[in-house]
Formats: structure tokens, C-alpha cells, sequence
């Protein structure tokens, strides 16, 4: 599979082919089980993408979550009262499973302390 400045010289010598015959002769080809072809139109449009210099932010920190959604940073009780922080929260946080926190309840507030840490240990 082509990529960088290799994939945008080949893009470019191919000049109007179709789609499928573009991506095919960059290698963004895999087989099938049953010995068919697939063309890996993502896996293509995201190195074109690369290439051209522009970042999508894949990974999960930053601000983006799942799917390269922003994060809402709000968080909804849900119906069986549960209160769930998502993975790309606790990613960003570096936290790690079996990591414990203190609940410290307020007034209409919840505020998860590390346990171990301050109230006052706050970036």
C-alpha cells in the first residue's frame, strides 16, 4: 500500500481512472476467504488524506471520541441510575482499570478524588 509523497506521485501519474482501478493500484487490496477481492476504500482515503497533510485526530485524545465525535463533556443518569464516564474521558486522563477514587458528594455535585490524592489536586 502506497503512502505519502509515493501514494500523491501515484494518484497523480494515474490521472482520470475510476475509483476502484485508483485504489486498486495504490495496494489498497485484500482477499477474501473465499479468494475474491475487497478494495479498502478507507484505508485509501485516509492515507490520501495523511498525505495531503491533513490530520483526522484518530486516537482518542484531544477532545474526540469514538467515531472522531467531539466530546460533549456532559454526562446523563441513565434509566437504571447508573452515571457512566466514557473510555475517551478516562483515556485522556491517562486511568487505568482497578484505579480507585473517593466519592465526595455536594450539593446537586459528584467529584471523584483519586484515592490517595487531595481535593485540592486539581489541573
Amino acid at each position: 500500500m502506497l503512502t505519502g509523497s509515493d501514494l500523491l506521485a501515484k494518484v497523480k501519474d494515474l490521472g482520470d481512472v475510476s475509483k476502484s482501478d485508483l485504489v486498486r493500484a495504490c495496494g489498497y487490496v485484500s482477499t477474501k476467504k473465499d479468494g475474491g477481492e475487497r478494495l479498502n476504500f478507507t484505508a485509501f482515503y485516509e492515507a490520501l488524506l495523511e498525505a495531503k497533510g491533513v490530520n483526522l485526530g484518530i486516537g482518542g485524545v484531544g477532545g474526540i471520541g469514538k467515531g472522531g465525535r467531539k466530546l460533549s463533556y456532559v454526562a446523563t443518569v441513565q434509566g437504571n441510575g447508573n452515571l457512566l464516564v466514557g473510555k475517551a474521558y478516562t483515556a485522556m486522563l491517562e486511568l487505568q482499570p482497578g484505579d480507585e477514587f473517593d466519592i465526595k458528594l455536594g450539593s446537586k455535585q459528584i467529584r471523584l478524588v483519586p484515592v490517595g490524592g487531595s481535593d485540592e489536586d486539581e489541573e
